[in-house]
């Protein structure tokens, strides 16, 4: 701004100030700070005080040198590739225009990075969002790493959570990831949980385990429905990555690691005992996966009402208003979507109990 900008500015905020406006409403309204108003106010001279550069970079570009870049980039064997290609390929033709910094910076300039030519930029489509309304309707599952005793070696945790409860429904620990290990995995937990056919969906990331043939095959006999992340997403399987990292960091957790894959496989059984039947799980209100799955938590629930009721009703003054909310969570939305009214919300997908 110029130091005649910067009067005018200070002039308006305080003639609104003298006529009873705040001076950080004034500010915003007029799109400053009010710090930046207090400096100004403060200076006797204003207006841009930088001395900036006194002369030019020696090794600027000059303006034919950019035209050859822009050029090099728009011909039509290297309008399809970026720089990181098009300056190796240079140098195996014997030329050097600029590297990959140089030719990043120019066309960034000129406003050329977005996709050229006519191939199509790479598109990753949201995954479809999901509201479930009771268990067994949807699944989260992922793999993550125990440390063994051996450096730079690994045990697998394979564990599938229903995230209308919450509940672990399934879990193994092996020595390698496998998509045959993860697709008897789900057939034990479509057994044990009598699971129907079309009937359940399974979210995953973009793994090999989850993603190989075996266990795409085995959904399909199955009659479960594959859901999958965005690559290198990992806000798209929330539900997962937090039970991982409830799992890393309780105070349960050992601080040395496993000695074999039978000491891993103890630990982890009585992680998922005690998350499944003990733990208070605050996003389903504070009750245990186990009593969300078999649907004791509206009981329970109700129980915990009433006797906050009865807690109001003995010493009204307590509460200035009405008594903590005890409601069961009756629905459980993954990749939920921002939906305006108008719009249509018939991508959503939704499963009634």
């Amino acid at each position: 701004m110029t130091a005649e900008d910067c009067h005018a500015v200070l002039d308006l905020v305080n003639e609104a100030v003298t006529n009873g406006c705040r001076q950080k409403v004034a500010c915003g309204v007029i799109g400053i700070d009010s710090r930046t108003y207090q400096r100004w106010n403060a200076k006797s001279v204003l207006g841009d005080q930088r001395c900036g550069p006194k002369s030019a970079p020696s090794n600027k570009f000059t303006d034919e040198e950019r035209a050859k870049i822009i050029e090099v980039a728009s011909i039509r064997d290297f309008v399809d590739l970026s720089p990181h290609q098009i300056v190796p390929a240079l140098a195996d033709q014997g030329e050097y225009v600029g590297s990959e910094a140089s030719f990043y910076r120019i066309l960034k300039a000129e406003k050329l990075l977005s996709h050229r030519g006519r191939s199509k930029p790479k598109q990753t489509s949201r995954p479809a969002p999901y509201e479930v309304t009771g268990p067994n309707k949807l699944y989260s599952w992922d793999i993550t790493y125990l440390r063994s005793s051996i450096r730079g070696q690994y045990f697998y945790l394979y564990l599938f959570m229903d995230l209308f409860s919450r509940k672990i429904v399934g879990w193994e620990v092996h020595k390698e990831e496998s998509m045959e290990l993860s697709s008897k995995l789900l057939q034990k937990i479509c057994l044990k949980e009598g699971i129907q056919k079309d009937h359940l969906h399974v979210h995953s990331d973009n793994g090999g385990p989850m993603k190989g043939a075996t266990m795409l095959v085995t959904m399909q006999w199955l009659g479960v429905v594959p859901s999958f992340s965005r690559p290198s997403v990992s806000n798209d399987n929330p539900f997962s990555e937090s039970l991982f990292r409830t799992l890393k960091y309780c105070p349960a957790y050992p601080s040395n690691p496993f000695e074999n894959i039978d000491e891993a496989q103890a630990w982890v059984e009585k992680f998922v005992s005690w998350y499944n039947t003990k733990h208070l799980h605050s996003g389903i209100n504070f009750v245990t996966p186990e009593s969300k799955h078999l649907g004791e938590d509206i009981e329970i629930l109700k129980k915990r009402n009433n006797i906050y009721i009865s807690a109001k009703i003995k010493n009204p003054s307590r509460w200035s208003g009405p008594t903590r909310n005890w409601k069961s969570i009756d629905r459980v939305k993954l990749n939920n979507l921002k939906i305006e009214k108008n719009e249509d919300k018939k991508a959503e997908l939704s499963f009634s109990n």
